[in-house]
């Protein structure tokens, strides 16, 4: 038996939705010929990331609980009640042998209605702190693909599959440093600064970019500055053509981490993650506005594993330059960085998921 539809939901930030393209892509070596489905929100950036790498998505009219009073959440309860009457449809009408959520809002009402219908049931949880969506269909769904350990504090332990979390395949690839630099039009012979900000962005970055990016630059190295996508418009005048490139998003990330000699990156799951693969020196400024600041409790496990460093935002002003002209100085210490770094990394997740999911409809 061979499965033959497959339907995917996750979305809001490039953490839920890389991770479940990449769930996508291992299905689909593993059974070349399987119809894969995804399902959104339909006004956020998975409608337009998904279809870039060749899947077909349907948008919910769906969206989150503000955390704070606002007038949006008036129009939670009505969202909600029509997005899962759209679950419901798409599920009557594409009839999935299996359905996958990698949390999100958007997941919610798809796995929810998938769960009411007995359609076999996984969701991937990216992060050490699980999101509301996941722990409200963690005792709906058959099974539970993790990345961190003690996971059952949070989820039924028999459904529970320690799997890491799935990344992005072209990351894999080796690339040759010199000829990515050129790529993104730079100088192959001085070394560059990758920052990374998340899909979207992060402002306290950005801004420690635009205070700091002289002083990089007299450091001798170049910048690679992935702003973010509601930060461009703002930040895309310091790009000079030489020193600096600014840019909103990078689709290449496998090239991108080819051509980084130091890495500065917020401390999501699935940056971790892939991080960790990549290999080299990182200097993590976690986000201190998620639950349970699981941003700092993520880069804490690599500091602690002698893997990265880490700066608190709070932090920055006093420790920035100085942490900084320690790493590009030390060149044991990010010798010793990428060696940590690489033995953390877990290559096969996806591959792991696609054996749940074949346990999971018996095939």
């Amino acid at each position: 038996m061979t499965l033959k539809k497959i339907i995917i939901s996750g979305g809001g930030t490039g953490g839920h939705i890389f991770p479940a393209i990449a769930i996508a892509d291992a299905v689909q070596q593993r059974w070349p010929d399987v119809d894969v489905l995804f399902v959104g929100a339909s006004n956020r950036m998975e409608m337009q990331k998904v279809p870039a790498v060749g899947y077909r998505i349907k948008g919910l009219w769906v969206s989150g609980l503000q955390r704070r009073l606002t007038v949006k959440n008036l129009l939670f309860p009505v969202k909600l009640m029509v997005s899962l009457v759209q679950s419901l449809i798409v599920l009557l009408q594409f009839k999935p042998d299996v359905a996958i959520g990698t949390g999100g809002f958007a997941s919610g009402p798809l796995l929810f209605v998938a769960t009411l219908k007995n359609i076999p049931s996984l969701i991937q949880e990216q992060n050490s702190f699980p999101g509301i969506t996941n722990k409200f269909l963690a005792n709906r769904v058959n099974a539970i693909c993790v990345a961190y350990p003690k996971m059952d504090r949070f989820f039924p332990k028999s459904k529970v599959l320690f799997t890491g979390n799935p990344i992005r395949k072209n990351l894999t690839v080796a690339s040759d440093p010199a000829q990515s630099k050129i790529n993104f039009g730079f100088d192959p012979s001085a070394p560059i600064l990758l920052v990374l900000g998340g899909s979207l962005g992060a402002k306290r970055i950005n801004e420690l970019l635009q205070d700091k990016a002289l002083f990089i630059k007299e450091s001798n190295y170049q910048i690679l500055w992935q702003c973010g996508e509601l930060y461009y418009s703002q930040y895309q005048l310091y790009s000079n053509g030489s020193n600096i490139r600014v840019v909103d998003f990078i689709k290449d990330m496998g090239q991108a981490y080819a051509a980084a000699d130091i890495i500065i990156s917020r401390a999501g799951a699935l940056a971790v993650s892939e991080l960790c693969v990549v290999g080299k020196p990182v200097i993590f400024i976690p986000s201190p506005n998620v639950a349970e600041d699981h941003q700092t409790k993520n880069a804490q496990s690599l500091v602690d594993a002698g893997a990265a460093m880490m700066i608190k935002e709070k932090d920055l002003a006093t420790q920035f330059e100085p942490s900084f002209r320690q790493l590009i100085s030390d060149v044991e210490l990010q010798n010793t960085l990428r060696l940590n770094m690489k033995k953390l990394a877990k290559t096969d997740a996806a591959e792991r998921i696609v054996h749940a999911i074949e346990k999971l409809v018996n095939l």
